[in-house]
Parts: structure tokens; C-alpha cells; sequence
């Protein structure tokens, strides 16, 4: 993932060192630093928000964390395995099988080597998946536009509005590791290692088919390219690791799929349990009734967000950002919009959808100081925070 270094050759003229592992992950991380620590200090603005709301409203602001809503689910799965289903009042079934098993594995690893509780390893998991996040959002900036654009971008994605949930135990933030890091792998041209992290993608959300529909997208027209430029022999052998990591990337999406066909009995049984939940593809037809279910004023402020939204993606295209990161992008906001699911969850969904903060981030370069950005970046974070803390402490799940 990271970049290695090549070493000078010795002044005693011996052959130069490979660079291994080790040193290209310290150079690399030294370069990330500053990075990571704006992230950090973001997220760190909305724990300490969260923690003074919540002691004033009387409340536990680490069960908030990690002992509500989905945490709950992952948790129950770490620690009994699958098999629970939830009966609500009107009859309708929720079996666990609709949450991937990635991150209950890692939680039920980490409470059997650590004495972190599950819960507590949940938290933990995501704070450190978040770093890792943050470090490959940063790469795929720093590759793109240089390091103070990735610095910015990081802390950008670390002040989302939903952003709150990067430090709870969902998810989401190590979905996004997996995935800037192997949009990263792809810039560099190297597919295996892209296909590989895409396994590990497709075993933790379903929205893992955004990348692997990056990866597919981005080999189809460089195989398209090169055979139309004439150069059409041997093309399928010089471009095996392509086709290698392209293979590999919907195989953890799968294994889950076939597991739960195999356990529920059915070959759709996987789409029949997320149907269960009300997760389905329509189109976007839930989502123009629940606007059109809103008092006005709510209804033209989330259509302008909305636009806000389609005006990001436009700036993506016309910054001509390079092809995975484009399809990536489009495709988590397509399929967090057309699905049928509970409206309040689809901030969070798009949240992995880093590429669309380029376009600010470069925007944010542009002011004449650095003091300037940062203020805005304050500015931002303070303004996540609140709305983290309010919307923990308040209306519903995220």
C-alpha cells in the first residue's frame, strides 16, 4: 500500500539496501503525518463536543458509541455468531444475516487477545480503522495534487457531517480503509493488491460493489484502449494482474452471498433478507416520496442539498479525476439514493464517498494562507461535531 523507498547507494560503495516493508511504511507514514494528525485532531473536536453534551444531558457518552443501533448487531454476531432475528411490534422479521461479518470477527478477535470488552474493541477498531482511512484518503489526495491537498482532503472527510459515525463501532471507517487503499493500489497500477483489499471490502458493506464496479469499469476501458491502439497481442498476458485483481475483487462479496444462500436455503435468500430490513432497489421512488411527505421549507432544503450533492459530483467529472475514483464516487451516491431504506441512514452511506471532497479541498488550497484553511477547517469540524452530539443525543440513528 505504501510507497516503497528506494535507499541512496552507501558512500562506501557497497550495493544499495532494498527498501523493505518496514522502511517504505515509515517514510510513508512520516509523509502522512501531518495528515493523520488533522484528522485525529477533528475527530477529536467531535469526541470532546459529544462528551460535554452528553454529561450535561446525564448520558453514558461511550455507550453512545458503541451500545446503540447497529453496534448492538455487530456485537450480538461477535460474540454468539449468527442466528438472531428481531420480531418487531408490526411482525416484521430482522435476522442479523443483513450485517457483513468482517467487523465482528475483528471486534471478537481483538476482546479474545486484549481484555477490551467486545464493545470496547468495536470503538477501538473503528479509531484505528479511521486512521487508516485517513492515510489512504490523504495517498489518493497527495498522489493526485500533492501532500497539502491530501493533508486537506483527510481532514475534510474527518469533518463530514455524519462524521460522528467514524467513531462509533459501524462500519463505515473501515470500509473506507479498504477501499482509498485500494483505489490507491489501482493509481499505482497495482491490481492484485487492489483486488485483494476489495475481498476485505466486499466482506464488510454491501456498498463494496462500488469498487468492485471500479476496478471492472477501470480494467474494461484500459483493455478497450490498448486494443484499439493496435496493440492487441499477447494484451491478455501482458495485463494478467489486471485481469488477476478484477477477478479477485467480487470474491468476498460473493463468499458472503453463498453463505447466506447456504445457511437460509435459498439462492436469493441474501437479497430476501435485505428486503426483510427494507433495503431493496427502487429506483429512487422511496426517497421522492419521503421528500414529497415533507413540509415545504424541509422538502426545498433537502432538494438543495441534493443539488449541492449533484453539483459535487459534476466538479469530480470536470476535475477529470481518474477513472476508478470517478466510478467509485458516482456509484456509492447512486446506490445510497435508489435504494428503499430508512431515508436518515443515507448521509452515512455516502460517507465513504471520499472522491467527491477533492473538488473543496482543492478549493480550500486556493485561500491565500494557510491560517485561512484552517480556520474554515475549524470551522467545519465544529459544526460536525455539533451535529454529531445532536443527532447522538437526539432525534434517531444515523
Amino acid at each position: 500500500m505504501p510507497d516503497n523507498q528506494t535507499l541512496p547507494r552507501p558512500a562506501s560503495g557497497a550495493p544499495p539496501r532494498p527498501a523493505g516493508v518496514r522502511l517504505g511504511a515509515r517514510a510513508a507514514l512520516t509523509a502522512a503525518a501531518p495528515a493523520l494528525a488533522a484528522y485525529a485532531a477533528v475527530r477529536a473536536v467531535g469526541l470532546v463536543v459529544l462528551h460535554v453534551w452528553a454529561s450535561a444531558a446525564g448520558k453514558d457518552a461511550w455507550h453512545l458509541l458503541g451500545g446503540r443501533w447497529d453496534s448492538v448487531w455487530y456485537q450480538r454476531i461477535a460474540e454468539n455468531g449468527y442466528g438472531y432475528t428481531a420480531t418487531l411490534p408490526d411482525g416484521t422479521l430482522h435476522p442479523d444475516l443483513a450485517f457483513f461479518p468482517l467487523l465482528p470477527a475483528l471486534e471478537r478477535s481483538l476482546a479474545a487477545v486484549t481484555p477490551l470488552t467486545v464493545r470496547d474493541a468495536g470503538i477501538a477498531l473503528a479509531w484505528l480503522a479511521g486512521l487508516c482511512a485517513a492515510w489512504g484518503v490523504y495517498a489518493v489526495g497527495a498522489r493526485l495534487h500533492g501532500r497539502r491537498a491530501g493533508v486537506v482532503l483527510a481532514a475534510l472527510w474527518g469533518a463530514y457531517p455524519t462524521a460522528f459515525v467514524q467513531s462509533m463501532a459501524y462500519t463505515e471507517t473501515l470500509f473506507t480503509a479498504l477501499a482509498a487503499w485500494a483505489l490507491y493500489a489501482v493509481l499505482r497500477d497495482r491490481w492484485v493488491v487492489a483486488g485483494a483489499l476489495s475481498v476485505l471490502a466486499g466482506l464488510t458493506r454491501p456498498s463494496a460493489a462500488a469498487l468492485i464496479a471500479a476496478l471492472a469499469v477501470t480494467a474494461a476501458v484500459a483493455l478497450v484502449r490498448e486494443y484499439r491502439s493496435g496493440a492487441r497481442r499477447g494484451l491478455l498476458r501482458r495485463r494478467a494482474r489486471m485481469l488477476l485483481g478484477v477477478c479477485l475483487a467480487p470474491l468476498g462479496w460473493l463468499a458472503y452471498v453463498v453463505f447466506v444462500a447456504v445457511r437460509e436455503g435459498g439462492p436469493f435468500a441474501y437479497f430476501e433478507v435485505q428486503a426483510e430490513w427494507g433495503n431493496s432497489i427502487d429506483g429512487g421512488r422511496a426517497l421522492a416520496a419521503f421528500i414529497a411527505r415533507l413540509p415545504l421549507p424541509a422538502a426545498l432544503g433537502l432538494c438543495a442539498a441534493l443539488g449541492l450533492l449533484g453539483w459535487l459530483v459534476v466538479l469530480c467529472v470536470r476535475q477529470r479525476q481518474p477513472l476508478p475514483l470517478l466510478v467509485y464516487g458516482i456509484a456509492v451516491v447512486v446506490v445510497s439514493l435508489i435504494g428503499s431504506g430508512y431515508f436518515g441512514s443515507r448521509p452515512r452511506l455516502m460517507m465513504p464517498a471520499f472522491p467527491l471532497l477533492l473538488p473543496p479541498a482543492l478549493a480550500l488550497l486556493r485561500l491565500r494562507t494557510t491560517a485561512r484553511t484552517a480556520g474554515v477547517l475549524t470551522v467545519l469540524a465544529l459544526a460536525s461535531a455539533g451535529y454529531g452530539a445532536w443527532t447522538l443525543l437526539g432525534p434517531g440513528p444515523p
